[in-house]
């Protein structure tokens, strides 16, 4: 990738030339500073908490939820929506707004976020905005990160003295703990771009990604009360750990994803073997058929 594409890549990152955009066409690193502070008494205080494409990460659901106290499935039947993610063609959970309330964030109170603590990834870094840069030379395959400002209208934040860096915010936002929590979920989804849009998900497949992503009661009961360990080999002190935390459980699903979906190895997760030797049989009798379907269609015969 020459100078000019990658110039014109993070231009189509930062959205420059688009007339009204609130992000600033100007790229930050890491030790870029700039000034913002938001508090209550702030006249935009919770303007910006509405009207937000909020795609929720899969740590963000085991945060959220288990701070309401609900369980997976009522969290994600009250406030989300299942949507499948840009060209990716992977399901994700989206928080819903509240339209009878002109869009407002249902979390969001004139006092402020009722679960701040327990916020989205996409709330910690505002009003920073992340972006990635795949390299394709050198590095093929890795992502560059870097980073812009959300610049809304209504927002005085940034008329506040307060000076920050781009790593001193995301640190005191908490946001390397919940980047480092989501890495494997991320991971995933650049695999999956990897394919290219026409490499559609088959339906089975997506039920797993979003059972394995978005509902940790679901998908431990899968592991634990179906035939999942007749089929994997795992080891018993994994099994300890995912049993009862949903965290743990999460990164192992992660590994499952990678395996079941994308066919990669892992140390934590592997076919027995005569499930294995089961399955390259039956990829092997589909390939003879498949061959031999094709050698009687150059025949002339059906």
């Amino acid at each position: 990738m020459g100078l000019k594409d990658i110039e014109k890549r993070i231009d189509q990152a930062l959205k420059k030339d688009r007339p009204g955009s609130p992000i600033q066409p100007v790229r930050l690193e890491r030790d870029s500073e700039f000034k913002f502070r938001c508090y209550p008494g702030i006249s935009c205080f919770t303007n910006c908490c509405r009207n937000m494409n909020i795609i929720l990460t899969p740590y963000d659901i085991i945060r959220i939820k288990t701070r309401l106290g609900l369980t997976s499935d009522l969290f994600l039947r009250l406030y989300t929506k299942p949507e499948i993610l840009g060209i990716t063609g992977l399901p994700v959970a989206r928080l819903l707004m509240l339209e009878e309330l002109d869009g407002k964030c249902p979390f969001v109170t004139p006092d402020g976020c009722q679960i701040y603590t327990d916020r989205p990834v996409s709330c910690r870094y505002y009003p920073i905005g992340i972006a990635s840069l795949r390299q394709q030379e050198k590095h093929a395959g890795e992502e560059e990160e870097f980073f812009f400002v959300v610049k809304e209208e209504h927002c005085k934040g940034f008329e506040e003295p307060t000076s920050w860096t781009v790593d001193s915010w995301r640190a005191d936002q908490e946001a390397d703990l919940y980047d480092a929590m989501n890495r494997g979920w991320l991971e995933l989804i650049l695999r999956k771009r990897s394919f290219g849009e026409e490499t559609e998900m088959p339906p089975r497949a997506r039920e797993l990604f979003y059972m394995a992503t978005t509902n940790m009661e679901r998908f431990r009961k899968f592991i634990f009360e179906s035939r999942f360990l007749d089929t994997y080999i795992i080891k018993e002190t994994v099994l300890k750990r995912i049993l009862n935390d949903d965290v743990e459980l999460m990164k192992f699903g992660f590994n499952y994803l990678n395996v079941a979906i994308f066919g990669a190895e892992s140390d934590i997760i592997k076919l027995k073997p005569e499930i294995l030797d089961k399955t390259v049989k039956q990829i092997i009798k589909k390939r003879k058929k498949r061959q031999k379907r094709l050698e009687r269609i150059k025949k002339g015969r059906r």
